[in-house]
């Protein structure tokens, strides 16, 4: 029988509070923190929503540091028929971008709607918003009247534009209806293409319009229209939705994402107003043939004219004939077809993110003129000294991936230091203040270098170009790191970068009392194809990550190091950032879970352990059927005896081995640091681990599987005290640091982590005694390492 599901604590909620707010306050409180607001034209049309446009902090940081955003309209959400499993956000971070959901919550026009905020609009009886409705629900919602949009195709470009997006990404766009230059039934979407520039990506026009005339109303509205050639050449169909050829001939044709980043980089700088619409075609194997579809929609449109369905009731009646008469394949294919579109889109954002940061892009075709429209774009692309490969010319043991920064320590020397250790409060401290180099990345890459003393470790990590920059790299290098993989973003293309810096302020016993930490330039700044590259040329046997990235990145190293066949070991760096490992993992791939794991090791401290827990809780990870597979193999119903004999009464109370045993699913072994008390061991054995049949060991086996599970032998839980008690500290800076890369030395040497433990300890007492953040003096440990290699791999010959 395995725990009981009360090991789960209560989820906290996340309420939502209305509040209402005056005129005055509305007018004078800016909703939009965006830096690249579009230049439109027109004084006050588009400008004049600028006071009260909502783009959300995650749209906002992208926008401002080039990221590749995405625009998707939320009438998709609020009056589509395609249910609830779209998860259009998902295919957009999964390709690189960020997602913007555009919508008009409780009167506010915003720009990257929250899932829970599409879900209030949903629940909130949305009204259908084109250019038109804008202005009247916003100031409906200034009055008082708060009401909630779902925008269209229209609406979404007037507001995405707004926010500075370039690219959108959808299903079918509206067009001219069959008659429509009998009745001006012509959808919004055209006129709006034609007077606000955003790139469309879309399967064309429903398929039961009038093609023909929706595309000569693009012509005539200055809207470029473009195919993408999808493997075909020569003349190629604008395609009709649920069909890939529509008999009418596409104007233009592109071959690849590329090209079409090209053509938007060429209007912008020709500064050409107009939208661009690139029709992609439904997947073929989810298409449904030209004929058969030209024969349903006659039927649907025959029987829409002779119910009288006109007006706004005619599209609705003809897509439920449509989805009758194809037996529901008509909705598969819209689902694909969307995904597909939001895809291409993203990558079309990618691209055009490369564009903007000098990169150069090559097509992966070549292309001659082919019809009536050529563009070229002569104009050349800077380039940025930041971009490219990594130029890795050898193979590492251990791989790095984490922040350097200038470290401040700040040591109180106050007059009352013997008797009040702490600085105080609100006023200035007298201080000895020392500068060196730091960071957590480069201090676990440093200890492991100083102790492998050889060069079989590289460190991946970004700096700016300033002189804490060139400080950083000097520093490196006489220190013979190699800096193959440090990443110099430049100011030209990115000026706000910086240097990361921490600040560290240390009581009179050198105890930390508070870090300070500027690493923005590691959220701020995410380049996922040159990283994977540094992973696959090193080919490291040990890949570290810490919790500086953003937690989409994280997920990106963790993936290439997998990928490229390297163990993981994560390092939480704090407590708040060591939640990033149980991140929301919406649109980002699930982290693997024993015998299959992501992470293969993490050294927390015993805070950083209780926020990975809470993080894990709060995102669910907990409930994942793989995670009580596991933890039912574990054979944990009455433990906590075991948990204070293997540990302590204390420890027990304060839940350490139980958060441990929770978190081993994914990170099958974890170190807890635990300062003077020492370091838990926790790892999940295997069937045939030898531990399980080791009399020496046998105290140090917290249980073993009673369910045949064909993979879990049992838990080893070991509480290794502390190698020395240390009085005269010099600076806890770098301690943590310092036993991470000490183990991860040993371990790309191939020796067990239960003999590593206290060599790693040592590491970190040397470092105590130092006032560098890693110890010169690791070197000695390196025969107490071979001589580890030599204990592990007599124990496997055993």
């Amino acid at each position: 029988m395995g725990l009981r599901r009360a090991w789960s604590l209560a989820r906290s909620c996340h309420g939502y509070t209305n509040r209402q707010t005056s005129l005055a306050r509305i007018y004078q409180r800016s909703f939009s923190s965006s830096k690249r607001l579009s230049q439109v034209s027109t004084p006050g049309s588009l400008a004049a929503l600028k006071g009260i446009l909502k783009v959300s902090e995650e749209v906002t940081d992208a926008l401002a540091t080039n990221k590749p955003v995405v625009a998707l309209e939320s009438t998709i959400y609020t009056h589509g028929a395609l249910g609830n499993d779209l998860d259009l956000e998902g295919v957009i971070r999964c390709n690189g971008g960020i997602p913007a959901v555009v919508g008009i919550l409780g009167g506010i026009p915003t720009v990257g709607l929250l899932p829970e905020e599409v879900t209030r609009m949903v629940e909130g009886s949305p009204k259908k918003v084109s250019r038109r409705d804008i202005a009247y629900l916003v100031g409906m919602g200034i009055a008082g009247n708060k009401i909630h949009g779902g925008t269209t195709i229209a609406g979404t470009m007037v507001l995405a534009r707004l926010a500075g997006i370039r690219v959108f990404g959808t299903g079918g766009l509206g067009g001219v209806h069959r008659g429509g230059h009998e009745s001006f039934d012509i959808s919004a979407d055209l006129t709006e293409l034609g007077r606000t520039r955003m790139a469309v990506i879309s399967s064309g026009c429903k398929g039961f319009l009038d093609i023909p005339r929706t595309l000569e109303y693009l012509e005539t509205q200055g809207v470029l229209v473009s195919t993408f050639a999808d493997g075909r050449t020569g003349n190629v169909d604008f395609p009709a939705f649920w069909a890939r050829d529509s008999g009418v001939k596409s104007p233009s044709a592109v071959y690849d994402e590329e090209q079409a980043a090209a053509i938007i980089l060429a209007q912008e700088r020709l500064g050409i107003e107009s939208g661009i619409l690139f029709a992609n075609p439904i997947p073929e194997e989810y298409s449904i043939a030209r004929t058969e579809m030209d024969a349903i929609i006659e039927q649907a449109v025959k029987e829409s004219t002779q119910q009288g369905a006109l007006g706004s009731e005619n599209t609705p009646f003809i897509l439920t004939r449509i989805r009758e008469l194809t037996d529901g394949r008509s909705v598969l294919a819209n689902k694909v077809l969307v995904r597909a579109n939001v895809e291409r889109a993203t990558k079309i954002a990618v691209a055009l993110s490369r564009l903007d940061a000098g990169e150069s892009i090559s097509s992966s075709k070549s292309v001659k003129q082919q019809n009536s429209t050529q563009i070229f774009m002569n104009k050349s692309v800077p380039t940025d000294e930041t971009t490219g490969e990594p130029e890795v010319v050898s193979q590492a043991d251990v791989l790095v991936a984490g922040s350097v920064a200038v470290d401040l320590n700040c040591d109180y020397v106050g007059e009352d230091s013997l008797e009040h250790p702490a600085p105080h409060l609100h006023t200035s401290n007298l201080a000895h203040i020392g500068q060196s180099i730091g960071g957590v990345g480069r201090n676990v890459a440093l200890a492991a270098q100083k102790v492998m003393q050889s060069n079989k470790v590289r460190l991946c990590s970004m700096i700016g170009n300033d002189l804490a920059g060139s400080t950083i790299l000097s520093s490196l290098k006489a220190s013979g790191m190699d800096t193959s993989c440090i990443k110099q973003l430049s100011r030209e293309h990115h000026p706000t970068s910086r240097t990361a810096q921490y600040v560290a302020i240390n009581d009179a016993d050198k105890n930390l009392v508070i870090g300070m930490a500027d690493m923005g330039i590691f959220t701020a700044h995410s380049f996922p194809g040159y990283w994977s590259s540094a992973v696959k040329t090193s080919k490291p046997k040990w890949l570290v990550v810490d919790g500086n990235w953003a937690d989409r990145d994280i997920r990106s190293w963790i993936q290439a190091g997998k990928q490229n066949h390297a163990h993981v070991a994560f390092e939480p760096v704090s407590k708040e950032k060591s939640a990033r490992i149980f991140c929301n993992e919406r649109g980002i791939e699930s982290l693997g879970t024993f015998p299959n794991p992501s992470i293969d090791l993490a050294t927390p401290n015993q805070y950083e352990l209780a926020a990975m827990h809470a993080a894990a809780q709060r995102n669910e990870y907990f409930d994942d059927p793989r995670w009580w597979e596991i933890i039912d193999a574990f054979g944990m119903k009455g433990a906590r005896d075991r948990f204070v004999k293997l540990t302590s009464a204390n420890m027990a109370d304060v839940g350490i081995p139980q958060q441990v045993i929770q978190l081993l699913p994914y990170i099958p072994t974890i170190i807890t640091k635990l300062g003077s008390n020492g370091a838990l061991l926790t790892k999940i054995l295997r069937k045939d681990d030898p531990h399980l049949f080791d009399l020496a060991s046998e105290k140090f086996i917290l249980s073993r599987c009673l369910n045949n599970h064909p993979e879990v032998g049992g838990i080893y839980m070991r509480l290794f005290p502390a190698v020395e008690q240390v009085e005269d500290v010099v600076s806890v800076n770098g301690v943590g640091d310092t036993f991470l890369g000490v183990l991860i030395a040993g371990l790309a040497q191939g020796e067990n982590v239960e003999n590593l433990v206290n060599i790693a300890q040592k590491g970190a007492t040397l470092t105590l005694r130092s006032s560098q953040s890693v110890s010169d003096d690791l070197g000695i440990l390196k025969s107490e390492i071979l001589a580890a290699a030599a204990i592990a791999t007599s124990q496997k010959l055993g």
